[in-house]
């Protein structure tokens, strides 16, 4: 009895040894396409191993054989997976506090299919719904969600809820900020419409006890806290202003020309986002400012119901807005990756590095004729559009337009 339990166990053993020898070193290889990786400077033809969760190898030409699973991504871009730093996903609570009339969405309906494994949240929720947010969204989300505490406790609510001047406690906001810095990310005001700069100081404030950036949406450009004010004298080096091509920010001057505070402000640290959104995109501003050379720092949706139905429609779609206005993939890539993980101080995200969480964006540019909306309904007409192909979070692959890393069904 005891030689037959013996032989079982040497049987079940030498299974175990002969398992362990078979594996091999990729799980999944992403072979023949050219990858873009700002981060570290990569403008080519590479392929990309994956195992665990992690990017393994990024080479020239991988063996296919080490790997258990090959996609075929020739012809294709290969990218980190897209850091959107302006949305709103604090959806599906009901409470008092979200978003006005419910327009946030659940993330991993409307991230992977753009390419996008990284949302920030951008002040749905304060300091007193954060918990919430977290519990209903955070933690369930496939995505990768960060978030931007509102300066104001009740958070993104509407009304009379963002005006109140009481409910802005630079310090119980920073305290929230400390207790998930893994999470929190930075510091938002937005809407405020009073004649003062008490909503974006306690904001800086905030941030400053949190160590952590703050992004304003200005709310009612007012002429007793003027435009330039904001980016040359509150705002810190780092601090983000969104909604950057809102045809109220006095960008241009009578000859068109961009002004130069602008450049004095970006000089100063001050960085600039693009926060789509329903309204807050105008090509009269964007055009002759990025054919001038004043590009903004991150490429960001505001993504809610409003906005993905109209003229923003989706990550991919606004970064195909930048092709058509000359600007390199290159470059439209690292607005979309590297810089905004950098302003969010989440170096970590937005790069294609062995030892990295395997976060990937696979998209194909089509040419042709493509109309892009801004937010007033005025069309360009551009020759570029990007398409999503794949996404994977973590190793996992999670969007995949045309099957491209399905088994045949015959097999």
């Amino acid at each position: 009895m005891f030689s037959m339990q013996m032989m079982r166990w040497m049987v079940l053993l030498l299974v175990c040894l002969g398992s362990a020898s078979a594996q091999k070193p990729y799980e999944l290889l992403l072979k023949g396409g050219h990858l873009i990786d700002p981060k570290n400077g990569v403008n080519a033809p590479r392929d990309v191993a994956i195992s665990e969760g992690k990017i393994v190898a990024v080479g020239e030409s991988l063996d296919p054989e080490q790997a258990d699973k090959v996609v075929d991504v020739s012809g294709l871009y290969v990218m980190p997976g897209l850091v959107d730093i302006h949305a709103h996903v604090f959806t599906g609570s009901g409470r008092k506090g979200v978003l006005t009339g419910d327009t946030s969405v659940y993330p991993d309906g409307f991230s992977f299919r753009a390419g996008v494994t990284t949302l920030v949240d951008v002040g749905s929720s304060g300091r007193r719904n954060f918990e919430e947010f977290k519990k209903l969204i955070i933690d369930r989300a496939g995505t990768r969600v960060l978030s931007m505490l509102n300066i104001v406790g009740g958070g993104m609510g509407g009304g009379e809820i963002e005006q109140n001047v009481d409910d802005m406690e630079p310090g119980l906001t920073a305290q929230m900020a400390k207790k998930y810095p893994e999470i929190i990310v930075g510091i938002k005001t937005a809407h405020f419409q009073g004649p003062e700069w008490v909503a974006v100081d306690r904001a800086v404030e905030a941030g400053k006890l949190a160590k952590i950036p703050v992004m304003v949406d200005f709310g009612d450009f007012r002429p007793e806290r003027p435009f330039e004010e904001l980016v040359l004298k509150h705002l810190r080096p780092g601090d983000m202003y969104t909604h950057f091509f809102i045809g109220r920010v006095p960008m241009l001057d009578a000859e068109g020309k961009v002004r130069p505070y602008l450049f004095e402000a970006r000089k100063r640290g001050v960085k600039f986002d693009v926060g789509h959104g329903q309204g807050s995109f105008w090509w009269s501003q964007a055009v002759p400012a990025v054919r001038q050379g004043f590009l903004p720092d991150s490429i960001s949706t505001d993504l809610h119901t409003g906005s993905m139905n109209s003229g923003m429609k989706t990550m991919a779609n606004l970064m195909s807005k930048f092709l058509s206005l000359d600007v390199p993939l290159e470059e439209v890539v690292k607005m979309s990756t590297w810089n905004p993980s950098q302003q969010i101080q989440r170096p970590d995200l937005g790069h294609l590095t062995v030892g990295a969480e395997a976060d990937i964006a696979v998209m194909r540019v089509d040419t042709g004729k493509f109309g892009f909306l801004d937010v007033r309904n005025a069309r360009f007409e551009g020759t570029k559009l990007l398409v999503p192909e794949l996404t994977i979070r973590r190793g996992r692959v999670m969007w995949d337009l045309n099957g491209r890393a399905g088994a045949p069904w015959t097999d």
